[in-house]
């Protein structure tokens, strides 16, 4: 299994994402391998803001795993994760996350804000590898256009 496979794993959650009404972001915790944790962002669905598809990945792995240590982990995220998903991987110890949409490539309201995750990283005691795809990124970029596309008909 490579980052190819796993990052399309990751935006076939951000379509699920999308299918079921939510935000077109999606995520997969992998270790050894294997996908131990997945996640869509339905945080408006379930009146939960911490709802998004790499929390829920991270709360999967976790909850599967029966430990909060994903130091062998890496989180494949089709977005770029926010400020908050990635103090939660920081939190779990991920080690690497690989991402196929950076930030810059959207809204800032998809952020609430701007902010710079790299400089922020390097504070950190276990600094994340942080990894851009962008062999995938017009997939992902896809995703987003069409959920923008679907927002404006209603």
């Amino acid at each position: 299994m490579t980052d190819k496979y796993f990052m399309i794993c990751a935006i076939e959650k951000a379509k699920e994402s999308v299918a079921v009404g939510g935000f077109p972001a999606g995520a997969v915790v992998v270790m050894d391998g294997k996908v131990v944790g997945e996640g869509i962002s339905v945080g408006n669905k379930l009146h939960d803001p911490t709802s998004h598809g790499e929390m829920a990945a991270i709360r999967d792995a976790c909850k599967n795993l029966e430990s909060s240590d994903l130091s062998r982990a890496t989180l494949y995220a089709s977005m770029q994760p926010c400020l908050m998903c990635f103090a939660a991987s920081a939190w779990a110890s991920i080690g690497r996350i690989v991402y196929a949409c950076p930030k810059e490539a959207v809204s800032l309201a998809y952020y609430g804000g701007s902010y710079d995750t790299a400089r922020i990283n390097v504070t950190l005691l276990l600094p994340i590898e942080l990894v851009h795809f962008p062999e995938l990124e017009v997939q992902s970029m896809d995703v987003v256009r069409a959920w923008e596309t679907r927002l404006s008909l209603s």
